[in-house]
């Protein structure tokens, strides 16, 4: 049987994917129109660079968030290959020791950050605040933190059935929906 806490993080690592997904997918949209509208239509729009910008943001952020709770993260693990298993372990605690304190600082200086430019504008968006335009840093950070959390309480999530999605010997009739 499942951890509740994994059960509680499965809805949360679903709505990362979806929501990196689908901004990828607007940013792919965007950015032919920007390029369309300047060398066909002959007038280049003002906004579908800084709105890239922003979907990139919550795509890294967010997909990092997903990535990390799949074990699909970038690691480099030459030395800790080498260590014995004891060691092995320690040095995986204290590598999500130190991603827990740097999301906790996304967190709280990008929550800073977000209310500290909230009444700015730019130039090119005028109706959307800054600050929110810097929301998926300490949103994206927590979601992060809740993963990093679950993997240092419960292990890699890997295995689960809705994380080892396309995976060979994955199973996807059970947990999957």
């Amino acid at each position: 049987m499942d951890p509740l806490l994994s059960r509680l993080l499965d809805p949360v690592y679903r709505l990362c994917i979806w929501v990196s997904g689908a901004a990828i997918a607007c940013m792919s949209l965007i950015i032919p129109w920007g390029i369309f509208a300047r060398y066909v239509l002959g007038s280049g729009s003002s906004w579908p660079e800084p709105i890239a910008i922003m979907l990139m943001v919550i795509f890294s952020f967010f997909g990092g968030a997903a990535a990390y709770r799949a074990g699909a993260h970038i690691a480099v693990q030459m030395l800790t290959a080498q260590l014995p298993p004891p060691l092995r372990r320690g040095a995986a605690l204290l590598s999500d020791a130190v991603m827990l304190a740097v999301c906790g600082f996304i967190v709280v200086w990008g929550t800073h950050l977000c209310i500290g430019t909230w009444g700015q504008s730019l130039d090119t968006l005028p109706w959307l605040p800054v600050g929110l335009t810097y929301a998926a840093l300490p949103v994206g950070s927590l979601l992060t933190a809740l993963f990093v959390l679950e993997r240092m309480l419960l292990g890699s999530m890997a295995h689960r059935p809705l994380v080892a999605f396309g995976e060979p010997g994955a199973d996807f009739d059970k947990g999957a929906a």
